[in-house]
């Protein structure tokens, strides 16, 4: 697949975000699993322990489930070696729903059974772990609260993987890819660890655009909230804004919750605002220009009606496009949050990595 400029297939459209059901629980411990739907490959879910989470504040475990897709090679051919894409998934979801453990919008090792079915993709590994914490996502992030997930992330889990299955073990065989707060993450990460990933891949990323005003005009309500158990029965954008909180301003001084508000006694705080801000990929991009030129390939789309992520995305590419950095990008008309990922999986995520990820070592 050639790298192009943005293809704008839009015009403006209205702020719009979709809530997505927290799924059954997090971890799914000693859960029996079985694939729904029939595959060539092999689908296993490890546990991969995580030191660059032990100790996190909110008391999530360190040792996280991992899906892991084996295609259907890997039993038949024992000597040769694969690429791998690391797959992040959205905030309140997991690799179960994912990863084709339970009914979903998206069944990744499907999508790349039909893609290589129809010939457009080639065999790779494919892993999601679980990034589920007692606010409903990590924000792919590194703070007291949630542990230091780039790190797990990007050496942890990569160096089990290498260490336990047949992959090529190196940056031009390895791809990052994820949708929503997994495309923040793909973004976050893989601007900073071009030393481990080459090509990267975000689908409708979350959470690009620096927010000066964190939480929006009610704020305030925010701090009505006394307990972890209260947030997990609150509304989406509740959890969201806890979530990053944890991840963006975190306080260890401060339990049970281990987060600085946007507010304080109704007052806005500027410093948790600038701390936020230091995590919004369009202003921090800029100093890791010289590192996301190291990238062999960059991916990015959004769809028509997600709102501002249409719109940020947008600006993504648009500064991509200011330093010369060629990239694919596309705005696809229709698509809200959701709809038409599982297709655009199949029939542009995992051909993307297949034309741009080295498969000899």
């Amino acid at each position: 697949m050639p790298r192009i400029a943005l293809r704008l297939l839009t015009a403006l459209v209205p702020i719009v975000f979709l809530a997505f059901p927290l799924p059954a629980a997090a971890q799914d411990a000693g859960e029996a699993l079985a694939p729904i739907e029939p595959l060539q490959g092999t689908l296993e879910r490890i546990t991969v322990h995580g030191s660059s989470l032990e100790g996190n504040l909110l008391g999530d475990d360190p040792d996280r489930p991992v899906s892991v897709y084996l295609p259907p090679g890997y039993a038949t051919s024992p000597d040769r070696r694969y690429p791998v894409v690391y797959v992040l998934h959205g905030f309140t979801d997991t690799d179960l729903a994912w990863f084709g453990w339970r009914e979903h919008f998206v069944n990744v090792p499907a999508a790349m059974e039909r893609a290589l079915e129809d010939g457009t993709a080639s065999e790779m590994i494919l892993v999601m772990p679980n990034a589920y914490t007692a606010y409903a996502g990590s924000m792919y992030s590194s703070s007291v609260a949630i542990g230091d997930w780039e790190s797990f992330i990007a050496d942890e889990l990569v160096a089990y993987v290498d260490a336990n299955y047949r992959t090529i073990a190196h940056r031009d065989s390895r791809g990052l890819t994820g949708h929503s707060m997994g495309g923040y993450g793909t973004i976050r990460i893989g601007m900073k660890r071009p030393d481990v990933f080459s090509s990267i891949y975000a689908m409708s990323p979350c959470c690009l655009e620096p927010n000066v005003n964190p939480g929006g005009p009610d704020a305030d309500r925010l701090e009505t909230f006394e307990t972890i158990e209260q947030v997990e029965q609150a509304d989406f954008f509740t959890k969201a804004l806890f979530a990053s909180a944890a991840a963006w301003s975190p306080d260890p001084n401060d339990p049970p919750m281990f987060v600085d508000l946007p507010t304080e006694d109704g007052r806005r705080q500027p410093d948790v605002a600038a701390r936020w801000i230091a995590n919004a990929p369009l202003a921090t991009i800029h100093q890791y220009i010289p590192r996301v030129r190291r990238l062999t390939a960059i991916g990015l789309d959004s769809g028509a009606q997600d709102g501002s992520i249409t719109e940020t995305t947008r600006a993504l590419s648009e500064v991509l496009s200011r330093y010369g950095i060629y990239h694919f990008a596309e705005i696809y008309d229709p698509g809200n949050h959701i709809s038409h990922v599982d297709e655009r999986v199949e029939v542009f995520v995992l051909p993307f990595f297949a034309d741009e990820l080295a498969f000899r070592e």
